[in-house]
């Protein structure tokens, strides 16, 4: 992997082309404060329109992904929503909302009342440590807000991580939250299932034909996996912290990136 990421506008077109689907992230990757930019949205359409198959894979909850995934006009125009860092996938068929599922129910019931004792123990031992407020849309996982509207200093987000892996949960940090939770799912093995599920195809086997597009350090196991892997411009507020580059950094932040990185795989398809 690079020490650091290349340029997107550096990249050759005989790399982009043989690109055939995207794998992308959701908060700060495609939006801004929470909402989805305009360009990120158009780039979408163009890219539905062109036959690119585009699923995001998020930590967000299922209950704050329902309205995304639902069909157009309701939703945006991607083929699935994977929430939860591979825990649940949503997605839209003849017009009707799906969900499933990574774990059986008997073993969210289990682990809803694990999450819910490392959630307290989390609040009453970090100071100003507070839950995501989209909170009640999660199902298996619990997430603590870093920066989305609560500020918590480095040395008290290292402290949320430490007590979930203590406690046996895989945690992350992305761009806004801290998330853990219970269980041998992640971005990479919930890319694997829906593309499965979707499309029928292994992205195990056809990863150099995927990008994945992310914007923090809870995106380096998928750049590490996905040889173009691309990082919008807000990628470098992390950059002290990462220990994994994406191949190639767009000029762009947040939305605005992704929909440069969109333009510049199309213009290279349609060649």
């Amino acid at each position: 992997m690079p020490d650091r990421a290349l340029p997107l506008a550096d990249c050759p077109d005989r790399l982009l082309a043989p690109i055939h689907g995207v794998l992308t992230d959701i908060d700060d990757t495609l939006t801004h404060e929470g909402a989805i930019e305009p360009e990120a949205l158009e780039a979408l359409a163009r890219l539905r329109a062109a036959g690119v198959p585009v699923i995001a894979i998020t930590g967000r909850p299922m209950g704050w992904s329902e309205a995304f995934a639902r069909p157009p006009p309701q939703g945006w125009p991607i083929d699935a929503i994977v929430a939860e860092n591979g825990a649940v996938a949503l997605f839209a068929q003849g017009g009707v909302l799906h969900t499933e599922y990574a774990q059986d129910a008997a073993v969210r019931t289990h682990n809803a009342r694990r999450l819910a004792e490392v959630a307290q123990r989390v609040l009453r031992e970090v100071p100003g440590a507070t839950l995501a407020r989209d909170s009640a849309g999660r199902v298996t996982d619990i997430a603590i807000d870093h920066s989305e509207f609560t500020q918590l200093p480095p040395q008290h987000v290292d402290a949320v991580v430490a007590i979930m892996r203590t406690e046996g949960m895989n945690a992350t940090v992305s761009s806004i939250h801290v998330n853990g939770w219970f269980g041998e799912h992640d971005k990479r093995s919930g890319a694997r299932w829906i593309v499965q599920r979707l499309l029928g195809r292994d992205v195990e086997a056809e990863c150099d034909r995927w990008a994945y597009v992310g914007d923090s350090t809870n995106d380096q196991l998928m750049f590490e996996h996905y040889p173009f892997s691309v990082g919008v411009a807000n990628l470098m507020r992390f950059a002290e912290q990462l220990q994994v580059w994406p191949a190639w950094l767009t000029r762009a932040e947040r939305g605005r990136g992704f929909a440069e990185f969109a333009g510049r795989l199309l213009k290279a398809r349609a060649r």
